[in-house]
């Protein structure tokens, strides 16, 4: 009996951690690429994925709050990221793959320094 409520509660904690995880193609549209500039407001280094948050100035002129999803911590050092590559007032170009449902969110294919400089190295479809 032990046996098996060790197994019913590894199971339940596996299908929880992986629903925490999604799919790239279920978020992200790979067939198009979004480019976009703005000011850093926060980057948080954190598993599963780190995030790059972006005040855009829209078409409109008004500002548009931009949310990039990037790899895991580990994936973005090898990648020659760390947590101080960008800050808050950071101004960056950043491209990737859109999100599905039109909201302002982008998978991070690539960044760069206004002046044209990578900030660590570029990403491929769905690579964690």
């Amino acid at each position: 009996m032990r046996l098996i409520s060790g197994v019913a509660v590894l199971m339940a904690a596996i299908s929880v951690s992986t629903a925490a995880h999604h799919s790239f193609a279920v978020f992200f549209d790979e067939t198009r690429t979004v480019a976009i500039e703005g000011q850093v407001t926060a980057f948080r280094f954190t598993n599963p994925h780190a995030t790059i948050a972006l005040d855009v100035i829209g078409s409109d002129g008004n500002i548009e709050k931009w949310r990039v999803e990037t790899t895991a911590p580990v994936v973005l050092q090898r990648r020659g990221w760390s947590r101080s590559s960008l800050h808050a007032g950071d101004r960056v170009k950043i491209d990737g793959w859109p999100s599905r449902d039109g909201k302002p969110y982008l998978r991070l294919r690539s960044a760069t320094t206004l002046d044209g400089t990578p900030i660590g190295q570029a990403f491929t479809v769905g690579e964690d």
